[in-house]
């Protein structure tokens, strides 16, 4: 039985760029949909969702940010992030948004392929772990479901990107232990996909956000400053 192909959304009003890198994608095995502006890509997602969407942040109608944080509302699918070369704001704002990963115009595609391949198999790995009391952990008011890729703070479901999801398993299966931030991008991205310190501390940052949201007085996730972080013993 063959598996079926994963589904790529591409959204960037460059038609060139949805031309050559919907052709590159294709080639690799991907599946593609493009779109050419914010509100139309926001229709085709909610009417049929993807495995993963690639948007370019400057776009007409509705921008990047703002068709992910409205996606957010209802979906953690994985997103990466087309920005300016020198678009240093946007790259944090997009993180803290809830975005995956980012990539500079311009771009080489094969790192843009490489990004994307890290990110659908720790989605595949996770989703694919055999359901059992094994793959769910519990720290304090805590819960991680790996097999399931849910998380709880009080029975609250919380919910995380597939990076998000990477990294506070990472900390929450040892708590207590410091986590570099070399450790956290080896268990996030993969070994050999290269991303800087400041993504890694924008996802933590989101992370916390997100269970403050719930419970302001969310404090589990501790920066040892020149070390990296560590989730607290309960």
């Amino acid at each position: 039985m063959t598996t079926p192909a994963h589904e790529i959304v591409l959204v960037d009003d460059d038609r060139n760029i949805l031309t050559s890198v919907s052709m590159a994608l294709e080639a690799e095995g991907y599946a593609v949909r493009t779109y050419g502006d914010g509100d139309e890509a926001l229709r085709g997602l909610m009417a049929k969702p993807a495995d993963l969407a690639v948007l370019d942040v400057k776009m007409p109608k509705l921008d990047g940010f703002e068709l992910l944080n409205r996606l957010r509302r209802v979906s953690a699918i994985p997103v990466i992030f087309l920005t300016s070369k020198d678009g240093e704001e946007d790259e944090v704002q997009g993180l803290q948004l809830g975005a995956d990963d980012y990539i500079k115009k311009p771009f080489s595609q094969k790192l843009l392929i490489e990004r994307i391949r890290a990110i659908l198999r720790r989605e595949t790995l996770v989703r694919a772990s055999p359901r059992s009391s094994e793959n769910i952990i519990e720290r304090g008011h805590l819960r991680l479901d790996e097999s399931r890729h849910e998380s709880t703070w009080k029975g609250q479901r919380v919910i995380l990107t597939v990076t998000e999801f990477m990294l506070l398993l990472t900390m929450a299966n040892r708590p207590g232990h410091v986590k570099t931030r070399e450790q956290l991008m080896a268990a996030a991205y993969g070994d050999h996909v290269g991303v800087d310190d400041r993504t890694i501390d924008s996802h933590v940052k989101r992370l916390r956000k997100k269970f403050r949201d719930i419970d302001p007085e969310f404090d589990q996730i501790e920066t040892l400053y020149g070390a990296g972080y560590r989730y607290r013993d309960v």
